[in-house]
């Protein structure tokens, strides 16, 4: 897509993303319960899409790969294999900010 003001349906249809290794792609995938693949991008400096995408597999939530090497991540993938990605806990973050700034 050039240019889409919400993925959020395209997502609940989907039985697979491809996506690049942005984190809130990323993120919003793993959060539908989607089975995802990262593509990464190696022309890019301080690749921190590369490093998340390196974690999310090392946490068994994704598969990942680079341009050249997608077809064949695509022949020998299992998504058998993926972990569902743990629901966020923005009350967490909530009590840990409001102690931070204060407010407790």
């Amino acid at each position: 897509f050039r240019f889409k003001d919400s993925l959020a349906e395209d997502l609940r249809r989907a039985d697979l993303v491809i996506s690049h290794a942005g984190a809130g792609s990323c993120l919003e995938t793993l959060e539908e319960g989607k089975p995802l693949i990262v593509v990464t991008n190696e022309k890019l400096m301080n690749n921190h899409q590369l490093e998340l995408a390196k974690q999310l597999h090392r946490d068994g939530h994704v598969l990942y790969c680079n341009c050249s090497t997608l077809v064949e991540t695509l022949q020998s993938m299992d998504l058998s294999t993926l972990k569902p990605y743990p629901p966020g806990q923005p009350e967490k973050f909530a009590v840990f900010l409001d102690k931070v700034v204060g407010f407790q």
